[in-house]
């Protein structure tokens, strides 16, 4: 059975060294500060704002949620977000996605100063972590890195492969997985046999957004890790793309879902914030 890699327990020992860091920079008169911009009601974007929220006060790093209506202009949150960027009590700037139709999302995250862009969804960080050069890096290909940093293993020389190809978890992740050597590949619903790239691979990322997609279907290596990155619902149930009651028998480490890879966004959004200040203070 598969060593199963606790991202809660992964994320409360990160949360704590970040507190600590953010009490430090109290003690200087310092106080980090995230600002959330949320455009609209979408239920599911308030809860995870007010996960963030929470998270960050009970962390030591000060959050200011700025809520706006549905009908807000694209012109009337550049220019919110222009107030941030001049702002220098504000750190980090995070605009919840998804964004109301009549909102070009890039446009927005384009405006967001790149030392403020806790997301690391600007073009100027994208373009940095692309060659290696990135602080603000995107949190869920972030803590995806952490999760299989606590396993020991080494990285360098494996054969990775990331199945998904979006601009908010599967490049970024190859990216970093580049960066620490491994040999990447990158799967999504044009690649040809797929059974034979999941068979000889030694550290699989599934981004693909499908529920149970590896399964029985195909065969893993026995030495292989597993991070399952699918937040999907299957008879009312929260799983994940990995079947994982099947596959946990088959690999020799995998995340679990829920408790995986969740809790560890979050917990790299404020790690990200205390970066954009050392930045900023610099």
């Amino acid at each position: 059975m598969a060593h199963i890699i606790d991202g809660k327990k992964i994320a409360l020992c990160t949360r704590n060294q970040i507190k600590k860091e953010a009490e430090e920079f109290k003690k200087l008169g310092i106080n980090p500060t995230l600002s959330v911009v949320l455009v609209g009601d979408n239920r599911a974007s308030k809860s995870y704002v007010n996960a963030k929220h929470k998270a960050c006060l009970e962390n030591g790093i000060n959050s200011i949620k700025i809520e706006l209506p549905e009908n807000t202009t694209e012109e009337e949150l550049l220019l919110e977000i222009n107030k941030l960027n001049n702002d220098d009590s504000i750190n980090g700037i995070l605009i919840q996605l998804p964004l109301p139709k009549h909102i070009n999302s890039d446009t927005v995250l384009e405006k967001i100063s790149p030392i403020k862009d806790v997301d690391g969804f600007h073009p100027v960080n994208i373009g940095k972590l692309s060659v290696g050069k990135a602080d603000l890096i995107p949190c869920t290909p972030l803590g995806i890195l952490e999760l299989i940093k606590s396993t020991n293993i080494n990285i360098e020389g494996k054969n990775a492969l990331v199945i998904g190809r979006s601009n908010i978890v599967g490049k970024p992740i190859a990216n970093l997985l580049i960066h620490e050597n491994a040999t990447v590949t990158i799967a999504h619903s044009k690649t040809i046999n797929l059974k034979n790239l999941i068979a000889n691979s030694d550290i699989i990322v599934s981004c693909v957004g499908i529920a149970h997609f590896l399964g029985d279907n195909y065969s893993y290596k026995e030495d292989s890790l597993i991070i399952d990155v699918g937040n999907n619902y299957k008879n009312d149930k929260l799983v994940g793309d990995v079947d994982f009651d099947f596959v946990k028998e088959k690999v020799k480490y995998i995340s679990p879902v829920p408790g995986g890879v969740g809790p560890m966004t979050i917990t790299m959004l404020m790690r990200n914030t205390l970066t954009a200040l050392r930045k900023q203070i610099k």
